[in-house]
């Protein structure tokens, strides 16, 4: 969130390598309570990779919930990310 106050930045880009991989398990709350604070700060935040090896359906679900909301954006690639945060 200090990325916020000292650059006035509320758009973030993020590989999804730079994410330890507990956060896409999501019976262990990792994922929501990061993104919670995301909505919190009123940040958009975008998340491009690979989901491909992900299988399990509450994931899935999740994924996709969130790339129909106004907030957070799993990509694929990063120019797709950038392009998802500048229509906001």
């Amino acid at each position: 969130m200090n990325i916020k106050y000292e650059t006035n930045c509320n758009k973030i880009v993020l590989n999804k390598e730079a994410i330890a991989e507990d956060f896409f398990i999501l019976s262990k709350g990792l994922a929501g309570e990061i993104l919670q604070k995301f909505i919190n700060y009123k940040i958009k935040f975008a998340i491009y990779g690979d989901y491909s090896k992900y299988t399990n359906k509450p994931l899935k679900d999740f994924i996709y919930e969130s790339n129909n909301g106004k907030d957070i954006f799993f990509v694929e690639n990063e120019n797709e990310a950038i392009k998802m945060l500048s229509k906001l």
